[in-house]
């Protein structure tokens, strides 16, 4: 028996070991399942809006998780309740549902992998392609770059576009709205601007708040057919989504652009259009009980979007030297560019493209108003090659268009006042160019300087658009290191203007 003992001793110490053992391992087990969870109960739920309660640590801007896959974010921080912003379909919500935390500020999927993709501002890909490969996940609200990280925008965005590279030039880094009534081209024009920096290395984002599906579906077909989507970012919400995603939209596709200028890249960002963006945001408003204010706009209506265009910028070399260009559109009504909305953006932004619906009925497109549109960074970002024209360009248009007034009512004219009237006809037939057909810079400068010196005086107005077809061809093929000098951006000589003259002359005799 006592030689027994120790080896009884030694088995029960095993036996207490290994429960031991058992006992830490479900205890670890045990522990890491454990978690705080803050769950609140929805108390009412409107359009696209929910008022949620049992929730007072909740921050401003903060991902609220609902059933269903279903998100929202904190909006109004009210005593009571918290007033939310549902980011998808809601039908399913009701008084009494649970919500949750997710201690996290409402955030986009950015990097390379989004390139080419059609996506919505939470980061679901809309484009039947697979799930979204991204670098990382940014706030969708941030604060725009700090004034002393910011550089002079000095370095041109070609739209391809005559009329708008001539006269209403635009700048990388620049704000540039533009403005029209329903149906006049508007965004026409910002596609045929994104098909332009195709050999550019400019990385391009498309908003498009509000608009119809079908709408949305035919740009993004016109981006794929052209190549354009290989260096485009699409991100949507439709007029049939919730106005909650519709106001974020703008924010969350100007962190995705952001991610690529902070990189040191040059971006362009089209948001189509703040018209609805402001529309949204005064539904929202409205429904959690804001203020209204101006044609019931809340008194914050101004600052939406002032801290959305703030963050368009061309930053230092020393910050990475990438620059983000902004062309906003906006929807105006019987030509009133003094409404609330038209006046509050036209003073953010660094300049406008007005479009006239009454150049739009004549046929004269795109129809670029080059009296009311202006650029106030102006010139200092053209090639050097448009200075050269531009200005003489743009006065005997002006020119052309008061004499044409009076020309109307059968005024008695001298031959000087006629010779304006016949070259002014040739800039406006000039300045006419289909969609989908930008032109290169280099083209575009032979076009202007051949009717600015008399070579298309002798053509028939009628047959303009193709003496400058043959303009252009004869240039490109005859004139190559000139072409590439102007792209440079060098300036153009009393030679290199003989030489655009001669060539145009052989082609057109």
């Amino acid at each position: 028996m006592a030689e027994d003992r120790p080896q009884a001793e030694a088995e029960l110490t095993a036996q207490l070991r290994h429960a031991f053992e058992q006992l830490a391992t479900t205890r670890d087990q045990t522990y890491a399942q454990v978690a705080v969870r803050e769950v609140g109960y929805v108390t009412e739920v409107g359009h696209g809006i929910a008022r949620v309660g049992g929730l007072p640590g909740v921050e401003t801007d903060e991902l609220l998780r609902f059933p269903g896959e279903l998100l929202g974010m904190s909006f109004n921080l009210d005593p009571e309740s918290i007033g939310t912003l549902l980011l998808g379909e809601y039908g399913h919500l009701s008084a009494g549902s649970e919500v949750r935390r997710t201690h996290r500020a409402l955030d986009v999927p950015v990097g390379e992998g989004v390139l080419g993709r059609v996506i919505d501002a939470t980061g679901r890909a809309l484009d039947n392609r697979g799930s979204l490969r991204f670098a990382e996940r940014r706030p969708v609200e941030r604060p725009a770059p700090p004034i002393l990280h910011r550089a002079p925008v000095t370095v041109p965005l070609q739209t391809g576009i005559k009329a708008i590279d001539a006269l209403v030039p635009i700048g990388r880094g620049q704000r540039q709205l533009i403005l029209g009534d329903r149906q006049t081209g508007k965004t026409a024009i910002a596609v045929d601007t994104i098909i332009n920096q195709r050999e550019t290395g400019v990385i391009c984002v498309y908003c498009a708040i509000g608009q119809r599906s079908s709408s949305v579906a035919k740009v993004i077909a016109e981006l794929e057919q052209h190549r354009a989507m290989d260096y485009s970012v699409v991100m949507v919400a439709t007029g049939e989504d919730a106005p909650g995603l519709q106001f974020i939209t703008a924010y969350a596709a100007t962190t995705v652009a952001e991610y690529f200028m902070e990189l040191g890249r040059d971006v362009l960002i089209i948001y189509d259009d703040l018209t609805r963006h402001a529309r949204a945001y005064r539904e929202v408003s409205l429904l959690l009980r804001r203020p209204p204010g101006r044609e019931a706009f809340p008194g914050d209506v101004f600052y939406i979007h002032s801290r959305l265009l703030e963050r368009a910028t061309h930053m230092r070399d020393e910050y990475g030297g990438g620059s983000l260009t902004a062309l906003p559109i906006l929807e105006t009504e019987a030509e009133n560019l003094s409404a609330y909305i038209p006046t509050n953006i036209i003073s953010i932004t660094d300049g406008q493209i007005y479009l006239s619906p009454k150049m739009f009925q004549k046929g004269l497109l795109p129809p670029v108003s080059v009296g009311t549109s202006v650029s106030r960074v102006g010139g200092k970002t053209q090639l050097s090659a448009y200075r050269a024209v531009a200005g003489e360009l743009r006065l005997a248009y002006s020119q052309f268009e008061e004499l044409e007034t009076f020309a109307r009512f059968g005024t008695r004219m001298d031959e000087q006042t006629r010779e304006r009237l016949d070259r002014g006809a040739r800039v406006r037939e000039v300045l006419k160019q289909p969609q989908y057909s930008p032109i290169p810079a280099a083209e575009q400068i032979a076009v202007f300087v051949a009717v600015a010196d008399g070579v298309l005086d002798s053509v028939p107005v009628e047959s303009i658009s193709r003496a400058e077809k043959q303009v252009r061809e004869a240039v490109a093929a005859n004139l190559p290191d000139l072409c590439r000098r102007i792209e440079n951006g060098e300036d153009l000589t009393d030679d290199d203007r003989q030489d655009i003259v001669n060539t145009a002359l052989i082609m057109l005799e």
